[in-house]
């Protein structure tokens, strides 16, 4: 349908149909809010927070987001138009044209050159047909006590660098049983091209073979492959690594994308669902990772050591299809994919940028900005979303609203949309605590509502991109999961994007064989460092347990 040091970053989220053009190619690396603390405060004015949403909603995505709203009620309008004209014709002149072949001949030929039209040109329902998430083996799990230790050992880090890392792996929201690349547990690291190809065909494959062997589908029946990886990308490409491993059709369309951060999943759906628009009958695979092996920053430049205590090891397969016939064993339906990008805005497209500190530590620097940029493309995001999703009651109250505060106040609090009457379940990209918090404010969510999220983080921490798909899990795993249900996966990624994508659940959907969940679901949720930190949250009803 789009550096500097830091004192708060961010890295938050969910599905699929796009309406501009995907970038191909390397952007910087994509993250969304997780809040860190640094030396000294925030500059004047900010509070390390996102923005109040309810304030200073710019008409120009309001008229975008209608926009795609009124192309559908004209299209309905003139069939409803056309419809109406043939009946009124065919009540006043049925005498007459049964006596005239040539009319009744015509009539019939219009009808079927119409019904051609309609049925070639409309677009082609995209069928989530299932997904796997990798689950690392046990050996690559990295307790937290155990990755303090090992910090104290490397050597390389001073006092200061040492403590603030605790200090964000304390408050992170990570659990126990997150996993790191076999690079990460040497002391100290040894991060090669080697390892980090061995642990992206692990990720990769290990996602692959489940979802395969789940789906039942030959992989040289798959006509569209789209990879995305943002900070490993060497040659030959990941996708054709995947070609090579599953012998893929010599005319599989193959996409690789690159450095298009957490956001990318979105972007990669996108783009495999315009795909099958122009391709009939066929499947397509998106594949989202991360890379941890040749990413691990050396430095002590605090804008760049939050992803060392936040990223681990994990990735996605999804399998999408345009064929009726899936339809009947399909899980959800792509309904919408919406994105917001802001790289006009030289601070929206500087505020996560790749980059040598002083020592010549490659590492993805944040800005002190972050917060406010990523607070700004999500009330862009949403405000176009919600004319395609929202009920018409909570539209004409945003409407009224809205031209209130244009008329008689500029300090009128602008109604902030209720998106738990549009959708079921949220799927909030699980980049840090401060994120899913501050997103559970604003947009006036409940506990259940980020549950997914949070637990998600809990047991494997901020796996990227793929993190919206371990979070889907998370809710089937639950049982929550029925039929007519939607889905709302939102993500921030460099550049500065917030990419949202929308599925309807075609049944009561049940978690698929060996999926990431299935050892481990009875145990949660668990209480996380917001709960303690929170303690009047524990009164909250919790969901109930299937």
């Amino acid at each position: 349908m789009h550096a500097t040091r830091s004192d708060a970053c961010i890295a938050t989220v969910y599905i699929i149909r796009i309406a501009s053009p995907v970038s191909l190619g390397s952007e910087t690396f994509g993250w969304v809010p997780v809040r860190f603390m640094a030396e000294g405060q925030s500059p004047a004015g900010q509070s390390g927070q996102l923005p109040d949403l309810s304030h200073n909603v710019k008409l120009d995505y309001v008229r975008l987001g209608c926009r795609y709203l009124i192309n559908h009620i004209l299209t309905l309008l003139s069939i409803s138009l056309v419809a109406a004209v043939a009946i009124e014709a065919l009540g006043t002149r049925w005498l007459d044209l049964a006596y005239d072949l040539q009319s009744v001949l015509v009539g019939f030929v219009v009808l079927v050159l119409g019904s051609t039209v309609y049925l070639m040109t409309r677009p082609r329902p995209v069928y989530l047909v299932d997904y796997a998430c990798h689950v690392p083996p046990h050996k690559l799990q990295i307790p937290l006590r155990l990755l303090k230790e090992r910090w104290r050992n490397f050597g390389t880090m001073d006092e200061p660098t040492l403590q603030f890392q605790l200090k964000v792996i304390e408050r992170s929201g990570l659990g126990e049983e997150t996993y790191a690349p076999e690079a990460m547990h040497s002391v100290p690291p040894r991060p090669s091209m080697a390892l980090a190809r061995e642990e992206t065909e692990q990720v990769m494959f290990g996602a692959l073979d489940a979802l395969f062997e789940n789906t039942a589908v030959n992989p040289k029946d798959v006509g569209v492959l789209v990879v995305n990886c943002s900070l490993f990308n060497p040659v030959p490409s990941l996708s054709s690594m995947i070609v090579n491993r599953y012998k893929l059709r010599s005319t599989v369309r193959s996409f690789n994308l690159g450095g298009m951060g957490c956001s990318a999943s979105v972007i990669a759906v996108g783009l495999a669902g315009d795909l099958l628009q122009v391709h009939h009958a066929t499947y397509a695979v998106v594949v989202s990772t991360e890379n941890i092996t040749q990413n691990w920053y050396a430095g002590s430049r605090k804008s760049m050591l939050v992803a060392n205590c936040l990223f681990r090891v994990g990735g996605a397969a999804v399998l999408l299809s345009n064929r009726l016939v899936d339809r009947r064993r399909a899980k959800y339906r792509l309904v919408h994919v919406v994105r917001t990008h802001r790289g006009a805005d030289d601070k929206a497209y500087g505020c996560v940028y790749q980059e040598e500190d002083d020592d010549g530590n490659v590492g993805v620097s944040l800005s002190r900005d972050i917060m406010a940029i990523a607070g700004g493309a999500l009330k862009a995001n949403i405000t176009t979303l919600g004319p395609l999703v929202l009920p018409v009651s909570e539209q004409l109250l945003f409407l009224a609203k809205l031209v209130a505060k244009k008329l008689w106040s500029d300090r009128t609090k602008q109604h902030i949309p209720d998106f738990k009457r549009a959708f079921d379940h949220f799927c909030i990209h699980a980049g840090g605590r401060a994120v899913i918090d501050e997103l559970e404010k604003n947009l006036e969510l409940r506990p259940v509502d980020v549950e997914a999220s949070r637990m998600t983080l809990h047991r494997f921490g901020n796996t990227s991109s793929s993190s919206i798909w371990y979070e889907l899990a998370y809710i089937e795993a639950k049982g929550r999961m029925r039929k007519g249900h939607r889905v709302w996966q939102i993500a921030f990624g460099s550049g500065f994007k917030c990419n949202s994508a929308v599925w309807q659940a075609l049944r009561n959907v049940k978690p698929s064989p060996h999926g990431p969940w299935e050892d481990c679901i009875q145990r949660y949720p668990v209480q996380t460092f917001h709960q303690i930190a929170s303690p009047q949250q524990d009164a909250q009803p919790q969901p109930q347990q299937h």
